[in-house]
């Protein structure tokens, strides 16, 4: 279950997220967020989360990051962005990469190919992480600074319930997050019938506006340089 800690979301703590964006970034390398969507959706599908999460990113940060989505069948496209982005001084990146279902999993395998490049990644965030055939997602390689999950356990599909650090003195687990959605639903409606009926709860975590605050917050950590993520402790909201 776990506290409750809306962290930097008290209303009137933050300021307007333009301004903020703006100045986390004064004097800093811009900084690079690569999400991944599930299943068979397409990068550019504004129904799902990963999407919307991307385009809010943009707003509050302006040109201080470069956003990008990438289906999870496209690790190579993704990769190679990455690569043309940062340049030569592959040592001072700055990464955070993100994803539901089966883009959970793409999340760990593109971390993977940049620790193989000796490149580092400030932040993964897993949403109800699911497996691709072949592909393991739960140890997060040492060229990772912090880690979260979130999960649920209810339906036909659903995501890795712990990740665990290769290296723990190098990675810092921020938490495994159950979140519960009986007595808690989310609307999702925009989603086709089968959805809702078969695999409801694990859309409901992906919509869950709870993950994507505590999201926002970890990034917002990570960005303003003022205090490391590895401080925070996080815990998933539960009604």
């Amino acid at each position: 279950m776990g506290k409750l800690l809306l962290f930097l979301l008290a209303a009137g703590c933050l300021a307007p997220l333009s301004l903020r964006g703006q100045g986390m970034a004064d004097g800093a390398g811009k900084a690079i967020v690569v999400g991944f969507v599930g299943g068979f959706v397409r990068h550019d599908d504004t129904k799902h989360a990963e999407v919307k999460f991307a385009a809010h990113l943009r707003e509050r940060y302006r040109s201080a990051i470069d956003v990008e989505v990438f289906g999870n069948h496209s690790g190579t496209p993704a990769l190679q962005h990455v690569l043309r982005l940062i340049g030569p001084d592959r040592a001072h990146a700055r990464i955070i990469i993100f994803g539901h279902s089966w883009g959970g999993t793409e999340t760990v395998t593109l971390a993977r190919e940049l620790e193989q490049r000796g490149i580092p990644v400030l932040l993964t965030i897993q949403v109800d992480s699911i497996a691709k055939p072949g592909q393991e997602n739960s140890t997060i390689p040492a060229n990772v600074e912090n880690a979260v999950n979130f999960y649920q356990s209810r339906g036909l599909l659903h995501g890795r319930p712990e990740i665990l650090a290769k290296d723990p003195a190098r990675t810092n687990i921020v938490g495994n997050f159950e979140m519960t959605y009986k007595d808690h639903p989310i609307d999702c409606k925009d989603f086709p019938w089968y959805a809702r009926m078969f695999t409801k709860p694990h859309i409901e975590i992906e919509n869950d506006p709870r993950v994507w605050a505590e999201a926002a917050s970890l990034i917002d950590l990570e960005l303003s340089g003022t205090k490391p993520a590895a401080e925070v402790s996080l815990a998933a909201s539960h009604p």
